[in-house]
């Protein structure tokens, strides 16, 4: 049996490293991108901010009390976009066969080729090219491949061989594994299942009893089994909108004219693609940071703009409760269909 050989290339802290970059005085500084308003979140934290615990998604207000000193920046969406874009350049030199994850890392499918060689020539070249650093991992498939990326960051490069798999996996904490989220990992601790070792021990049975389907996944990754391909499909799988206030609302009016104002952006977007939407969510952050979201699916789908919001303004008004306060609302379009994909109409008689 051929095995593949998978790279996962993980840039490290993006956003912050390119304004490092661009700016020399940023260097060896704590930098967090996410905005310079008390409303904002941390969309990234340099590795000199993350060592007083700045983290991802962590409210800027929170992250002003553990780090006062550090500088804030707001997010340079089109800059970090266009040098994305001269990363994946980078990655079409060497292989076809890569799948963007986001706007920073991305699976490539090198099978058959030295994935070393070409693992230290993309980060020389990421290197020398664009002055930034990756943490690259090499295994045999994309569950391993990822967690060999993330041993060795920043600007690390591991290797994770099939006869090395096991010993691995062993000591990690079970949240290592793909979808084992804050409450499948509570459920888990119930179990007395605290590290990957602890699900290897388990019986696959009981696993699938509580889980169902879940449950055989979770068992199969513990032992580094994973068949998902590689997909060479960058087009998008939802596009969307979303705001912080300023100040938390719970006026329906202002809520419904964002939801305008997203609905006539994306409609625009989905033209210029010329994509279609079928399913159309909101997402609501509450003041709490509490956060909930409710979708539509339409039976033809569309890129109009008055649909958009018609749908949008009927889920707010009638899945959420708009009488609590609300920090944030965005507006989702996924379930997307394509040029060339087949369209097919529900047909109603």
């Amino acid at each position: 049996m051929t095995h593949r050989s998978i790279i996962h290339v993980d840039m490290d802290a993006f956003y912050a490293q390119i304004e490092q970059r661009d700016n020399p005085k940023l260097v060896g500084k704590p930098v967090i991108i996410g905005g310079t308003s008390s409303r904002g979140v941390v969309s990234t934290a340099s590795y000199e901010a993350r060592r007083y615990g700045v983290y991802s998604a962590m409210p800027i207000e929170a992250a002003k009390k553990l780090c006062p000193e550090g500088i804030y920046l707001p997010v340079n969406m089109e800059k970090y976009k266009k040098v994305s874009s001269e990363i994946y350049n980078i990655f079409k030199r060497y292989t076809k066969i890569y799948e963007p994850i986001s706007i920073d890392e991305a699976f490539l499918d090198v099978t058959g080729k030295d994935a070393l060689e070409i693992a230290k020539a993309i980060k020389s070249d990421i290197k020398n090219e664009l002055k930034l650093t990756a943490s690259v991992g090499i295994s045999i498939n994309k569950f391993l491949a990822k967690l060999a990326s993330e041993a060795d960051k920043p600007d690390g490069l591991t290797i994770i061989k099939k006869d090395e798999i096991l010993s691995f996996l062993r000591p990690l904490p079970v949240n290592k594994i793909w979808g084992v989220g804050p409450k499948m990992n509570r459920e888990l601790n119930k179990l007395g299942i605290y590290y990957v070792r602890d699900i290897q021990n388990y019986d696959i049975e009981v696993l699938m009893s509580l889980f169902g389907k879940w449950g055989k996944e979770i068992y199969e990754l513990a032992y580094g089994i994973d068949e998902r391909p590689v997909e060479p499909n960058n087009l998008s799988k939802s596009i969307g909108e979303e705001k912080t206030f300023l100040k938390d609302v719970c006026d329906v009016n202002i809520l419904l004219k964002a939801l305008k104002n997203y609905s006539i952006n994306l409609s625009n977007k989905l033209k210029k693609r010329g994509y279609l939407a079928r399913t159309i969510s909101i997402k609501i952050k509450y003041k709490d940071f509490t956060i909930e979201n409710r979708s539509v699916t339409l039976s033809i789908p569309t890129r109009d703009e008055n649909i958009i919001f018609d749908t949008a303004k009927y889920i707010l008004l009638n899945k959420f409760n708009i009488n609590k306060e609300i920090r944030l609302i965005g507006l989702i379009l996924s379930n997307l269909i394509y040029p060339e994909d087949p369209l097919q109409l529900s047909m109603k008689i």
